[in-house]
């Protein structure tokens, strides 16, 4: 399936994938700046997001659509920048085609089979039960307070709550989409074979399990230290959008030409 997609610029292409809770309008304050820096930034829609919010699939894999979108841009090699279910995504397509992966950065990354703090169970609990009620709103400001930090701005916390908003009214609408299975659980080993340039990183006033994850990842992947972003929750590149550019930016900077 072709995602729907923004594509801005020319030079070495980023593909941005977007967290869970929101869709690719997230990188809108990216994709100007990023382009006139010389690269060329492509942010995709996931399944079950944002103008995607209604693909149907019996069951999907938005890492090969991710990937036929790619084909159809015709981007052949590319790095990518994902955060959330976007770091997820992106570990899925370095694992399905790592010949085209010419650097992965992850921000906000916690692997599915990691048992949740309270705090992230805490969040998870009451966007179920103000949708069980059926009071969208209350569920919307659920993931705001859960998602962003209380230093973040008013039009920060507007624009989450927007795309959020929109998620959810899609998800109560049409449901989510099956998830065909995860390859990376069919090879525990896939992420340690990995020979990508890597960065991993973490917003500072994220929750505990992110930190967990990214250590794990970064471990796996020999990443290095992980990043840490400066006033941020989890959605850190729309937090924090300098710090985030200036950091993959100098990630990109330092690749192979």
């Amino acid at each position: 399936m072709i995602l729907p997609f923004d594509d801005a610029g020319l030079g070495r292409p980023i593909v941005l994938l977007h967290a869970r809770p929101v869709d690719r309008t997230m990188w809108r304050a990216h994709l100007r700046l990023l382009a006139e820096s010389g690269v060329r930034a492509i942010a995709l829609d996931l399944p079950g997001h944002g103008d995607a919010a209604t693909a149907r699939h019996d069951e999907a894999t938005p890492w090969t659509d991710a990937l036929d979108t790619l084909d159809h841009l015709g981007v052949d090699r590319f790095v990518l920048a994902g955060n959330s279910l976007g770091a997820l995504v992106a570990l899925q397509i370095a694992v399905t085609e790592p010949q085209r992966v010419q650097g992965l950065v992850s921000i906000g990354y916690r692997p599915h089979d990691l048992p949740p703090s309270s705090r992230l169970q805490t969040a998870w609990d009451r966007e179920r039960a103000a949708l069980e009620a059926g009071d969208i709103e209350a569920a919307v400001w659920a993931g705001v307070e859960a998602w962003t930090s209380p230093l973040a701005s008013d039009d920060v916390r507007a624009q989450a709550a927007a795309m959020m908003r929109s998620q959810l009214v899609a998800r109560v609408a049409h449901g989510e989409p099956k998830v065909a299975a995860d390859p990376l659980s069919k090879d525990k080993g896939a992420l340690r074979a990995l020979t990508v340039p890597a960065l991993v990183g973490v917003g500072e006033l994220d929750m505990p399990d992110f930190f967990e994850g990214g250590a794990g990842l970064s471990d796996e992947l020999g990443a290095g230290e992980v990043a840490v972003l400066p006033d941020a929750g989890h959605l850190a590149p729309l937090e924090q959008p300098e710090a985030f550019r200036a950091l993959l930016l100098d990630f990109v900077g330092r690749l192979p030409a």
